[in-house]
């Protein structure tokens, strides 16, 4: 049996990990956690009745070294997996890691180092985005640095929402979070919520924090793009998780004190709206452009485009956009053949 040595190691790290039929990349996911530098760390695996082996594969580590816990649970998702974890936590901080991602060695000693034992404290790494044939780095758009009071108010959590371009990812992953930063704020979870589910519970610890340290660089978090994933493939009850983004968002903010926030909350509810085109572009049949029509002609969402005007600077984006303004039958069929096209210019990269 492995024993992980403390050490100096001052501060306890939890380690939540969400595993729902991850066999193919599990074990690469466990290995770089355990193999940190930093050894003072419990990992949480949370079986979510996995059915491909994953949970037998989170047993054998636990038997393996001390540090590892496993729980399974019913098949709940991401987000009540992800409570699950945080309630059965010992550490003074935690860390979500993805069960098809992993962290390089280094990374919580690094995260570690920006603390200072500040109840409320989030420290923010950056992450290289893994597909097969490339490797992308992904660098937030907030300025590396430290942020409290009034700073943090007006340069982060101000911004949070309504932006084409994220202050900081609204993922649960790439942040050493202090554990307080949780507590209380589960009565706003909407397990419903599928497409842009870290919302739930990312977006109200960001608005408790109280020391935000964005790290320089920091590529330390490995985010592999799985081409069929549900982020990356087709459903159809799509504009129902946006919709409930939105009331999610309305209710956390006005509660937290954030000025306009029903304005920010539809400017996000907008640029989802951007995923509901790509998602409806890329759907089955002949089909197509009457759903997207059915969406987009809605009366309540068109009310909402046109008292909510966004900036698009993306060229895609603003083709999409165009499509959600006018949603006729030749325009559509332009954009679902370019989409078509740039689907499987990625699978033939991804083949090479």
């Amino acid at each position: 049996m492995r024993k992980g040595a403390a050490g100096k190691e001052k501060y306890k790290i939890s380690v939540i990990v969400p595993v729902y039929n991850a066999r193919e990349y599990l074990e690469q996911s466990i290995d770089s956690i355990l193999l940190q530098t930093y050894r003072n760390i419990e990992l949480l695996l949370i079986d979510d009745e996995s059915t491909d082996g994953s949970g037998e594969i989170c047993d054998r580590y636990a038997d393996e070294d001390e540090r590892v816990r496993v729980i399974h649970q019913k098949n709940s998702g991401c987000t009540a997996a992800s409570l699950t974890g945080l309630h059965a936590m010992t550490g003074a901080y935690c860390m979500f890691v993805d069960s098809d991602d992993y962290i390089d060695a280094q990374t919580l000693r690094e995260m570690e180092k920006r603390l200072i034992g500040k109840k409320g404290e989030i420290v923010c790494c950056n992450h290289i985005l893994e597909k097969t044939a490339q490797s992308q780095p992904v660098i937030a758009p907030a300025k590396p640095g430290i942020y409290e009071g009034t700073k943090l108010q007006s340069e982060i959590k101000d911004k949070l929402l309504g932006r084409e371009e994220r202050m900081l990812p609204i993922s649960r992953c790439m942040k050493l979070y202090e554990r307080s930063v949780f507590e209380g704020n589960e009565k706003y979870c909407d397990t419903a919520i599928y497409m842009g589910e870290d919302f739930n519970l990312v977006y109200p610890a960001l608005l408790d924090c109280t020391r935000l340290v964005v790290m320089e660089d920091s590529l330390f978090y490995h985010y592999r793009f799985v081409e069929d994933s549900m982020v990356h493939r087709y459903n159809p009850n799509i504009l129902d998780s946006v919709e409930r983004v939105r009331r999610f968002c309305i209710k956390v903010a006005e509660d937290k004190g954030i000025a306009c926030h029903v304005e920010a909350a539809n400017r996000e509810y907008c640029y989802m709206l951007l995923l509901v085109m790509k998602n409806e572009l890329r759907g089955p049949g002949q089909q197509y452009s009457r759903r997207i029509r059915d969406i987009f002609t809605q009366p309540q969402v068109r009310e909402r485009m046109a008292q909510t005007p966004i900036a698009i600077r993306n060229r895609a984006n603003a083709l999409l956009y165009l499509g959600m303004q006018y949603p006729n039958k030749m325009l559509l069929g332009i954009l679902r053949m370019l989409i078509r096209r740039h689907d499987a210019s990625t699978r033939n990269k991804s083949k090479a």
